[in-house]
């Protein structure tokens, strides 16, 4: 198929996309030389709203309200957004999700109160597996040396994840905590939630998934799956921009049973008496360490508006689509380039993105990169196309791949 039947052909899906008229929700600055941006699942693109919002956040609560705006509405974002990603994107019910700390800083404070529950119970042992997201990985060996706690790693494919049946042989009457991606961040594997959840439960264990790369792309059902633990990032297909805070998910049952280890002022039973001593507060609110991330929280709320109207359901049927039309070009027009398809084929456990592999993809990166093609690189030899289902074209797709296909014959061609 030639160069301009593909253009067409985008053209034609992008014109029956129900999702298209979204896309202008996302600011695309004028005379940028930006062609095609494949790094979603690392950084959304902004929406335009934010702007405004920022402004106007400056000149009201902040500017204006000043230091009353705590009492007046500050106090309850971390809860009430959390609420909203919960009902949005993750399937909780309300009073389960919270925003704030970093995923990392996150993944350490549940991490830690969970198995510091379950080696009361004579359970000394972390599942984890060697393919995971590495701060996930270095996380749970600090916890480990921390406590003298066993890591039993599972071997995931880099192509793949980790599977269920992977799950059922390692987990056992020794098991606290095992901790996985939902969607690896490799391949863009979706693991089975609901059935390595209830796996570890059978064991006796706990459960932390990591949503950094499903949280807005890929629907979920944490109450109905039975979920313990649960992070997110917000600045990926969530767009709440750089460093933005992460999510945490917490499920009702734990509250009052788990105690998380970094204890803040916030996070007291009251607060504003700053007497002596810890004393945590009820429910999710214990989980919460040091001031919240206000000034951090106002663009997540401009996106949050996007997906409601949008739907997750509409979002990941858009997702689908597009990284089924990248494949197939990949097959067309990369694979007789020596290019291997590393993500899995069947779209129900593929996540957001695809992950295509070659020697030389390090270098066609940085050439692309300079271009205004922007996918990102993660080794081995591998680029990941992730198209994020709001504010991706389909004829970026096919702009972004044919910038990929010049670029390995060019590349071949020098050497």
């Amino acid at each position: 198929m030639a160069d301009h039947d593909y253009r067409t052909e985008a053209a034609d899906l992008d014109a029956a996309d129900p999702l298209s008229a979204l896309r202008d929700r996302y600011l695309t600055p004028e005379g940028t030389d930006l062609v095609a941006y494949f790094d979603g699942n690392s950084l959304g693109r902004p929406v335009a709203a934010a702007a405004d919002l920022l402004t106007s956040f400056v000149a009201g609560p902040w500017g204006d309200r000043l230091i009353r705006s705590w009492d007046e509405q500050w106090l309850d974002w971390p809860t009430r957004i959390g609420d909203r990603i919960g009902n949005l994107v993750l399937g909780a019910a309300p009073g389960q999700t919270f925003v704030g700390d970093s995923t990392t800083v996150l993944l350490y404070k549940l991490s830690r109160a969970a198995v510091d529950a379950q080696v009361a119970q004579g359970r000394d042992e972390i599942v984890l597996d060697t393919d995971n997201f590495p701060t996930d990985r270095y996380v749970l060996e600090g916890i480990a040396a921390e406590r003298g706690l066993t890591l039993r790693w599972i071997e995931a494919d880099e192509r793949a994840g980790v599977t269920l049946e992977q799950v059922r042989d390692v987990v056992g009457p020794r098991t606290a905590l095992a901790v996985f991606s939902h969607v690896a961040y490799r391949s863009g594997f979706i693991a089975d939630g609901p059935g390595i959840t209830a796996a570890v439960h059978a064991a006796g264990g706990l459960v932390l998934w990591d949503l950094s790369h499903t949280g807005g792309s890929v629907p979920v059902q944490f109450d109905e799956w039975g979920v313990d633990l649960a992070v997110g990032c917000t600045y990926k297909y969530l767009n709440g921009g750089p460093g933005a805070p992460a999510w945490a998910y917490v499920a009702q049952r734990h509250h009052g049973s788990l105690r998380q280890p970094i204890w803040g002022w916030i996070g007291r039973r009251d607060a504003f008496q700053m007497g002596p001593g810890y004393d945590p507060a009820e429910g999710l609110h214990s989980f919460i360490s040091g001031t919240p991330p206000i000034l951090a929280m106002v663009p997540l709320q401009a996106s949050l508006d996007v997906i409601e109207e949008a739907g997750i359901e509409a979002i990941r049927a858009k997702s689908v689509a597009l990284t089924e039309f990248v494949i197939r070009l990949a097959d067309e027009l990369l694979v007789p380039l020596g290019v291997e398809i590393a993500s899995p084929r069947d779209s129900s456990i593929r996540g957001g993105h695809v992950t295509l592999r070659r020697n030389g993809f390090r270098e066609i990166t940085a050439t692309l990169w300079t271009q205004g093609v922007i996918p990102d690189y993660r080794d081995p030899d591998g680029i990941r196309i992730g198209v994020a289902p709001l504010s991706t074209s389909f004829d970026e797709v096919v702009v972004g791949m044919l910038a990929l296909r010049d670029a390995i014959v060019e590349l071949d061609a020098a050497t």
